[in-house]
């Protein structure tokens, strides 16, 4: 018999496990570099391995989940993730803190390959996209958690390496919750076939739908990656905003099922996009407490992106199936890896343009870092536009079937 209630739960408590490696591993990165005496470029190349671990194992993920099923995949994702955490805890050594971090990316990969399709098949409807938005909801406020707890142990005195030992806690929580559990069968039959899968996945619904995930994605993370630092010269406090945004995504996500209701995921996605742009733009122009006022509306523009992308392909291209989802997430956490350096650029040659008219120090990070941010504006801009083509296309879509019935 499955238990969709406790295959949730375990599904929650494994992506606050990925939330509190993303948190703690960012928390405690200048004290690694300093306990262990690090280079900044081994520091973020350790950094890096946390996200390249997480699109392999998505997309090897979703091309077996319906060969070995989730439950086989979940148990890789148990072993990746308590080996990462361990050699992160004990090791003493660059090489070793390399593999952890990889080790850890892969078990958050597997994560995203096996619950997102195992809530697709497990609910049906508007439950669905109400539970898929309720299991992301752990992302953001795992990393609200995840930051507060770990800047508390900070200032106590605990070391770097001794904090990891809390993501142990949500590991054995979800490797408890999945023991022994059956795992729902696929609701379309072609979905569970490799080549059903390939055929949805050719079509232009679900190409155009993987390149609204790329700005997405980079939407979200991109301003995330880079606001604190930018907005900390103008009187704002960035571990305040940071704590506020993903605070408000966690609570927007809890009530996603009800905007989809009213407003299906299309029009959703629309609203996130208006949302976030005009929340960026305030990023680039405003100062102190006004950066607080643009957090809020950053913040839910970005909520719905993630859970309702991934819930469009279930919905809306079904055939593609647990591949197709794990394809989508990973083109997300692709475009981000790519556009993170384009983003650097960007400051590069905005501040030296800042620069050469004679600004300085913090005049100068926060004039240059705004000037970045009003760039980034084009990325949900575009998607304004991209999401009323695609709502409009949905809608009539709907209108042909109904024609046709």
């Amino acid at each position: 018999m499955i238990n969709d209630k406790r295959l949730f739960y375990g599904s929650c408590f494994a992506l606050i496990t990925t939330a509190f490696s993303f948190a703690i591993a960012a928390g405690i990165l200048d004290q690694l570099k300093t306990e262990l005496e690090l280079t900044a470029s081994q520091a973020g190349l350790i950094t890096s391995m946390w996200f390249l671990g997480f699109p392999i194992s998505m997309v090897i993920g979703g091309l077996i989940y319906h060969k070995i099923g989730g439950k086989v995949i979940m148990q890789f994702a148990f072993f990746a993730h308590a080996a990462g955490i361990l050699l992160l805890i004990f090791s003493g050594n660059y090489i070793g803190l390399l593999i952890a971090n990889l080790l850890i990316g892969l078990g958050n990969g597997c994560t995203e390959a096996a619950c997102n399709p195992m809530i697709a098949d497990a609910y049906e409807g508007n439950k669905m996209s109400t539970m898929m938005n309720r299991f992301h909801m752990w992302f953001p406020g795992g990393i609200a958690i995840g930051s507060l707890l770990s800047g508390f142990m900070t200032d106590f005195g605990i070391t770097g390496q001794s904090q990891v030992w809390l993501l142990l806690i949500p590991t054995l929580i979800y490797a408890y919750l999945f023991f022994g559990q059956d795992w729902p069968k696929a609701k379309v039959q072609e979905a569970a076939t490799l080549g059903g899968n390939l055929k949805a996945m050719i079509t232009p619904l679900f190409l155009f739908i993987a390149a609204c995930m790329a700005l997405t994605a980079i939407s979200e993370f991109g301003p995330n990656q880079w606001v604190g630092l930018i907005l900390a010269k103008s009187g704002a406090h960035p571990m305040l905003i940071l704590a506020l945004t993903a605070g408000l995504m966690a609570v927007a996500r809890f009530f996603g099922g009800n905007m989809v209701a009213k407003f299906d995921q299309t029009g959703v996605l629309l609203g996130s996009a208006i949302l976030a742009t005009i929340g960026i733009y305030l990023f680039s122009t405003q100062t102190g407490s006004m950066a607080y006022v643009a957090a809020i509306i950053f913040a839910l523009g970005i909520a719905y992106f993630w859970p309702n992308m991934i819930g469009l392909i279930a919905t809306k291209v079904p055939k593609s199936g647990a591949l197709g989802m794990s394809i989508v997430g990973a083109v997300g956490m692709f475009s981000t890896s790519i556009f993170q350096p384009i983003i650097g650029g960007w400051i590069d040659s905005d501040k030296a343009a800042a620069a050469a008219t004679g600004l300085t120090g913090d005049e100068l990070t926060l004039v240059s870092g705004q000037a970045t941010l009003g760039t980034m504006v084009i990325f949900p801009a575009i998607l304004i536009v991209l999401f009323t083509i695609l709502y409009f296309w949905i809608k009539n879509k709907k209108n042909d079937e109904v024609a046709m019935a």
